[in-house]
């Protein structure tokens, strides 16, 4: 059976998907994206690997034939073009500024009614892997006058790396270490 890997696939998701999923793949970051995905087209291939993963994971494969599929069809965090991701970049970038001058429409260049701006955010709130896209949805949120609340729809590998980077933070700004011992102090 031929494998193939989607070309929309990059050396770091193929890294992450690995990672992830803790694959028999032995490489090295010096390695490029086609010896990394020859090493994954061996693993498929061979007949042994067609046990079920172990672990839960964010990818929701659960063997090997689920990670074929995967691997041919289309990355799905890839969906947005150039052109469309620097609309949607854009866009974030005139919400923002509306909302660094005070929620005022008057001093805004771009939007003259609220329901412009409605519009803007449901359209962008499906991008949440886009940081402005969050930074943006997280501004109009604090308006009160405004009763919607945006919640930006973010992919599972971008929600792990945003409560890796939380508990990070959470880890070594709050720690304190109390040696005990026996204290020198010398004065010359």
């Amino acid at each position: 059976m031929s494998v193939v890997i989607e070309k929309s696939h990059s050396k770091n998701d193929l890294i992450d998907l690995i990672n992830t999923l803790d694959l028999r793949v032995v490489f090295s970051h010096q390695d490029n994206k086609k010896s990394i995905q020859d090493k994954l087209i061996e693993l498929l291939q061979n007949r042994e690997q067609q046990k079920p993963f172990d672990t839960d994971n964010v990818y929701k494969i659960q063997g090997y034939a689920d990670l074929r599929i995967y691997l041919k069809n289309k990355n799905p965090k890839k969906s947005l073009s150039v052109k469309e991701k620097g609309d949607i970049m854009k866009i974030c970038k005139h919400i923002i500024s509306y909302c660094n001058l005070g929620y005022n429409l008057n001093l805004s260049s771009h939007y003259h009614t609220k329901q412009e701006i409605i519009d803007d955010m449901n359209y962008i709130k499906a991008y949440g892997d886009i940081p402005s896209v969050r930074r943006a949805c997280k501004l109009i949120n604090q308006y009160e006058k405004i009763e919607d609340q945006f919640h930006p729809i973010i992919s599972p590998q971008i929600q792990r790396k945003l409560q890796d980077k939380v508990y990070t933070q959470q880890t070594l700004a709050g720690r304190l270490t109390i040696n005990r011992g026996e204290i020198l102090v010398t004065f010359d």
